[in-house]
């Protein structure tokens, strides 16, 4: 390929003491994103970036193929509140989704919130809501520009008009309505500094309430742990109004607190579960006797039951024992346990009593995954959930438990042919022995000659399972012959906790041996070759795509790292990086410093090396993976890259870690991301 000039970025003579081991850090400077010279720095690169996509010729076409497959209309999965049902729907490109009520399944719905009118770009997005007990009122928070920060409202289902307090510095909070109505709980912190609003470290998260119709200087201070700086809250009112139950949370470690609280009888805050030793989630209760879902001496997950008037270790009651799956979601509707298993790496959905005796399996209709968990009360007769996979756009369905009948409820009306396509599960044998699942989706008959341009997927930590899920942005690669597949890592959640600790912490390389183990057997399959093979993930995913062309430029042709960690010594400084420890260990510790200078992107990096096609990218707003991170990964590599192979960082403008980013805006990231890939690997653009 032509030979690329770099915008000049200027080194600084930094260098950090870290245990008696001097690091260098010459472009610590672009930390500070909003600075004039990191400005120039972003629009130099952009520039550059943009000018190198520009000239594809595919670009365009691409662009417009993208826009045609997105443009058909999109359903959620029903919840229903005080008799009405509630939804979002997309008219196909919009670049929000709406929320719609529905008065009972036959009635025509009513429009109830529109984000796309509360700016011009579609860049302010609805972030999280809740509807009260009787369904009268809707709680919503709005976020702007991708930002984690967002705003809560309250709406009016009735009349669609809103109450005139707007509550502020929310972050990591939902809202939990008392079922009277009258008002929620939610989290704020406390307010950053002038001018670091987007990179302070977010500590000190407080329980307020809310009284509607009321300012929130009013809010009723309910729990803080100023003892406790790291300490987050999610709370919920059982169905029967009498106890506030606080999850607490620390960071991103699976392992969680619970404290409760009786509303009725008062007192303080019982601290039920004191310390972390396992994942507590609430599920329901039945007066004192409280129903959680478990790892505790589990990894793979059970259901309990704790009488909280007699808590004694040696008076819990097991319900349902932990099996082979993995336990992923646990729900309580029309008086069950409805249970979502991960079974290598696909979803199974099964009911069992209240005794914990098994009743039966809803059945799914293919390999692959809930888009969306099943929305449904305890007194409810119906559930609704979406299922998905990668060859089965995301479909509505309704299980009614009076008849046993589960039903597609609705289908996406996409113009697509699915038939030539097949999805299938191997296993692949990473470096220590172990069998990593790996998804393969691509055209029926597939020529095993190593020329199929290739995109591998990878995730691999805080203990998120990769599952088959349908992108509908995929169906371009699938014309234009590429092959997906999907590697179901260590450190994810697809087996169980003892799967997650197999990739955190000291056992972090585990999860780049599991990646390149997959890279290695689709060339050693001849699904692709080296030259055709891009990896692709974001931000724990951008981690694993950095750290493994750091460790094996040669095995790739491309590289797509998206708002990845790259600075392992560094993440936990800024706003929510400090929550991450529980999975990468911390730099400030000397054991943990050894082990993330070992394999941190930003710091393994080789100048003289020939490293792959890479296109970075970002967002200005990012304020959860601060792009510092990419920033300096990316002018670190510019610098160290010996070959002629393109290094390209895209900036994306008022956006942030990805949600919320309007669907214009990811029609154009995805047809720039395809496009590279065009040019990279030779492709022909045109349906194959």
């Amino acid at each position: 390929m032509p030979s690329i000039t770099y915008p000049s970025t200027r080194k600084s003579d930094q260098v950090d003491d870290y245990h008696g081991t001097p690091v260098k850090d010459p472009y610590r400077w672009l930390e500070d994103v909003d600075s004039p010279e990191t400005l120039d720095w972003v629009r130099r690169q952009n520039e550059l970036t943009f000018g190198f996509l520009e000239k594809i010729h595919a670009r365009q076409g691409l662009r417009q193929r993208l826009t045609e497959l997105w443009d058909y209309p999109k359903y959620s999965a029903l919840f229903k509140r005080g008799g009405r049902y509630f939804h979002f729907r997309n008219t196909g490109l919009q670049n929000q989704n709406v929320l719609f009520v529905l008065e009972d399944l036959q009635a025509e719905p009513r429009l109830l919130l529109d984000p796309n009118l509360l700016s011009e770009d579609g860049t302010v997005a609805l972030n999280n809501w809740e509807v009260s007990e009787d369904g009268r009122w809707l709680a919503y928070a709005l976020s702007a520009s991708g930002s984690d920060w967002q705003k809560w409202r309250i709406r009016s289902v009735d009349t669609g008009e809103d109450l005139p307090e707007t509550l502020e510095w929310s972050k990591f909070s939902g809202a939990e309505w008392r079922k009277d109505s009258k008002g929620f709980y939610y989290c704020q912190y406390p307010v950053p500094k002038e001018g670091e609003t987007y990179l302070e470290a977010n500590y000190n998260q407080q329980l307020f309430f809310h009284l509607r119709d009321t300012d929130q200087s009013q809010d009723r201070l309910v729990y803080e742990r100023p003892d406790h700086k790291e300490w987050g809250f999610g709370a919920s009112i059982t169905d029967d109004d009498r106890y506030l139950v606080l999850g607490v949370w620390q960071g991103t470690d699976t392992r969680n607190r619970l404290f409760y609280q009786d509303l009725h009888g008062g007192g303080e805050m019982v601290e039920l579960i004191p310390e972390l030793e396992a994942t507590y989630e609430f599920i329901g209760n039945d007066g004192t006797v409280f129903y959680f879902h478990t790892d505790l001496e589990a990894p793979t997950g059970k259901i309990i039951a704790i009488d909280t008037a007699n808590p004694a270790r040696e008076k819990w009651r097991t319900l349902v024992p932990q099996s082979e799956d993995a336990l992923e979601f646990a729900r309580m509707v029309h008086d069950e346990f409805i249970l979502l298993y991960v079974h290598d790496a696909s979803h199974r959905l099964l009911r069992f009593d209240l005794n914990g005796s098994f009743i039966g399996e809803i059945s799914l209709p293919t390999l692959g995954s809930l888009w969306e968990m099943p929305s449904g009360k305890r007194g409810d007769d119906e559930l609704f959930y979406a299922f998905n996979s990668f060859a089965f756009p995301p479909t509505v369905f309704r299980f009614d438990f009076k008849n046993g009948v589960n039903q597609v409820f609705w289908s996406p009306p996409i113009h697509f042919d699915f038939a030539p396509y097949e999805t299938r599960r191997v296993f692949v044998t990473s470096k220590d022995g172990t069998q990593v699942p790996l998804f393969l989706v691509h055209r029926k008959g597939l020529q095993l000659d190593g020329s199929n341009p290739t995109i591998l997927y990878g995730y691999g930590g805080f203990k998120i399972s990769i599952l088959p899920v349908f992108s509908i942005h995929r169906l371009a690669w699938f014309e234009m012959g590429g092959v997906l597949a999907y590697a179901c890592l260590r450190g994810g959640g697809e087996y169980g906790e003892d799967w997650h600790k197999g990739g955190m912490l000291h056992n972090k390389q585990n999860v780049f041996d599991d990646f390149i183990a997959c890279v290695e057997w689709l060339v050693n399959e001849k699904i692709t070759s080296t030259p055709k093979l891009a990896i692709q993930g974001g931000s724990n995913g951008g981690l694993l795509v950095g750290a493994c062309m750091a460790q094996r430029p040669d095995l790739f042709g491309a590289a797509l790292p998206a708002v990845g960690v790259m600075d392992m010594l560094r993440f936990h400084k800024f706003t929510i990086g400090w929550a991450w420890v529980s999975d990468f260990g911390s730099a400030d510790d000397p054991e943990y410093f050894k082990t993330l200078y070992a394999y941190s992107p930003l710091h393994n990096l080789k100048a003289g090396r020939h490293y792959p096609p890479t296109l970075v990218t970002t967002a200005d707003h990012d304020d959860r993976v601060v792009p510092g991170h990419s920033f300096k990964f990316t002018a670190t590599l510019q610098a160290a890259q010996a070959g002629e192979a393109p290094v390209l960082i895209r900036i994306q403008t008022k956006a942030g870690h990805g949600f919320g980013k309007p669907t214009r805006v990811i029609i154009e990231e995805m047809a720039d991301v395809y496009a590279f890939l065009v040019e990279v690997f030779g492709m022909q653009s045109k349906p194959s």
